[in-house]
């Protein structure tokens, strides 16, 4: 699916919620509809098309269909502002040698431990992925056997909840 069609189908707000509510748990369409306060069958049509970009799962248990967000393919449509980079390696040497080689990209050791502190000039905490999979190894202890695709990913803090709290005056 088009990245046009993901954010035309992002540009209602009744679907951004649809969105936020399946976000960390399935729900049953009527139930969604009472927690929204929408009628079944407009928020049936807000469905498919979530559903048709790819952004709703549905799991169908009998005759009963369970849906649930599908945020990876959010993060998929941000994969053509992706900047992309090239190099070479000799064998045996980690991921994290072949990272210093890269202009822009800050690295940080406390004794034991490498981290990746920033990407050009963007400072945070970053992650590794090889070939799409996180590696069960360090990323100064992994060393590629072949070519293979790094992804670096920062860790962004996202919401999960937000709570108001009102303080009570005594009178």
């Amino acid at each position: 699916m088009s990245n046009k069609n993901l954010f035309n189908a992002l540009s209602s707000e009744t679907r951004v919620k649809i969105i936020k509510q399946l976000a960390n748990k399935e729900i049953h369409l009527s139930q969604l509809s009472r927690e929204l306060n929408i009628s079944k069958p407009v928020i049936s049509r807000h469905i498919k098309i979530l559903e048709e970009v790819g952004l709703i799962k549905r799991r169908i248990i009998g005759n009963v269909h369970l849906l649930s967000a599908n945020l990876e393919c959010l993060e998929k449509a941000f994969d053509p502002f992706v900047k992309e980079s090239k190099i070479e390696i000799e064998k045996n040497t980690t991921i994290f040698d072949a990272l210093r080689q890269l202009p822009g990209v800050e690295t940080k050791s406390d004794g034991k431990n490498q981290f990746i502190t920033s990407i050009n000039g963007e400072k945070g905490f970053y992650i590794y992925e090889v070939n799409g999979a996180i590696p069960k190894k360090a990323i100064d202890k992994y060393k590629p056997k072949e070519s293979v695709t790094l992804q670096l990913k920062k860790l962004v803090p996202v919401s999960k909840k937000k709570i108001k709290i009102d303080l009570k005056i005594k009178k």
